[in-house]
């Protein structure tokens, strides 16, 4: 393994640096590629025709908040399996309205509407910015992102003495943000606040311009390494950054396995079920892979050939053991932070991972020095589910779902363990090299 892989340091910082810059899956996206093509990836677009794969060829393609990059081994061939790591983009949170300005008692506000599954109380009495994308009356499209710029105030306790035994939001009255009040309120605007932003390249457009807009709220405050010992990881998008920039920089660092075909499916929208065009219940994967696949020649019984000797590791993050809450968990199986990465298993497919799946998990971690944990739930708690079975579903490709254990999961700042971090990224280089 060579530079980040071998670095947990370094790649900290930089995953930092990476959650940063991405608030947003459109965000994530656009970095993904620019690092992508910093490295030498070719940029695809969906509307023109693409150059045939060859050995040692790399490229990537973009749609909307989603990316699928690859690079291919030596010695490809129109049988050649793919491995996919399979992550999202997106985390749960407050998208803005249309229409969203509105005032209340002297305060300018901003309308929001819920976004998947958030921890609601988390994202309380926090400095938020607006980020997204616009799309101008002309038809282009701006990556945007204000600073702090709303809170969303949580009621004093002089005004409700039970807020601390049992704190009940309504999702429409109680999570308006604050962006100004008096006054100043006078001519603010989202979309003001969006102009005043600009373009993150650097150019404008005037409030009337804009004619449409998917952008939501943000936590400003940057990641950080915390602990006594500086072990734990702190940081908003956790669930599924962590994924996404595992598979990013070990996509990046490792040569694949010769005769195969490493990618990078990274989706959006799997906070509300992945079933959109950049989702993965959607088409996204099975035209990027059937384009390559066409490029080298393959006929329909040669990519079927390859599918079944594909694998998809689907990554997404999970739970760790609380030890304030000890009876959520499954009595017997205790994943604990520090311990590796998790592969995550359930009888009811909830998560695709089965005895094959394991045993290529398990080759890969060995392959890789780092340990790994199972994660199964209480069965009063049921769980949630991942794009894992979507993509077994959708491609009939062997799947194994695993991820890195965290606290506080779906909260507007989640923790982590830097060395499951760190840990899942050199698994994944694992993957990709042929374990």
């Amino acid at each position: 393994m060579t530079g980040l892989l071998r670095d947990l340091d370094a790649y900290i910082s930089t995953f930092a640096a990476f959650v940063t810059a991405a608030p947003t899956s459109y965000h994530a996206a656009h970095e993904v590629s620019a690092q992508l093509t910093a490295a030498g990836f070719a940029s695809h677009a969906e509307d023109a025709p693409w150059e045939p794969l060859a050995a040692g060829g790399s490229g990537f393609v973009v749609r909307d908040g989603a990316v699928i990059a690859w690079r291919a081994g030596s010695r490809v061939s129109a049988t050649s399996p793919v491995r996919v790591l399979g992550v999202h983009t997106d985390s749960p949170g407050f998208v803005l309205k249309p229409h969203p300005d509105f005032r209340a008692d002297g305060w300018a506000q901003a309308g929001v509407e819920v976004y998947g599954g958030p921890l609601l109380n988390s994202w309380l009495d926090r400095d938020l910015g607006i980020a997204g994308r616009v799309v101008t009356r002309n038809g282009v499209e701006c990556l945007v992102q204000t600073g702090a710029v709303a809170r969303i105030p949580q009621l004093a306790i002089h005004l409700d003495r039970e807020a601390n035994s049992g704190l009940t939001l309504n999702k429409q009255r109680h999570v308006q943000p604050v962006l100004a009040v008096g006054d100043s309120a006078e001519g603010v605007s989202v979309a003001g606040l969006l102009s005043e932003a600009g373009c993150a390249g650097g150019s404008g457009f005037a409030p009337d311009e804009i004619a449409g807009a998917d952008v939501r709220l943000f936590d400003t405050q940057p990641p950080q390494r915390i602990g006594a010992t500086r072990e734990f990881f702190a940081s908003p998008r956790l669930d599924n950054l962590s994924s996404t920039y595992a598979g990013l920089v070990a996509l990046l660092e490792t040569e694949p396995a010769p005769g195969t075909i490493a990618v990078l499916a990274a989706f959006d929208h799997e906070e509300l079920g992945s079933e959109t065009r950049s989702g993965a219940a959607g088409p996204f994967l099975a035209d990027v892979l059937g384009r390559l696949r066409a490029g080298l020649g393959a006929t329909r019984d040669e990519e079927a050939q390859a599918l079944a000797a594909s694998w998809c590791v689907s990554a997404d993050a999970g739970h760790s053991v609380h030890p304030n809450y000890p009876e959520k968990h499954d009595p017997n199986v205790r994943p604990l932070a520090g311990r590796g990465p998790m592969l995550k298993v359930n009888a009811n497919q909830r998560y695709a991972s089965d005895a094959h799946g394991a045993a290529l998990w398990t080759r890969a971690c060995a392959d890789a020095e780092v340990p790994t944990q199972e994660f199964v739930s209480n069965n009063t708690v049921p769980c949630g589910s991942t794009i894992g079975p979507i993509t077994a579903t959708r491609l009939g490709i062997r799947t194994v779902d695993v991820g890195v254990p965290l606290l506080s999961m779906h909260s507007a700042r989640e923790l982590a363990h830097v060395a499951d971090l760190h840990g899942l990224a050199r698994v994944t280089g694992a993957f990709f090299a042929g374990a």
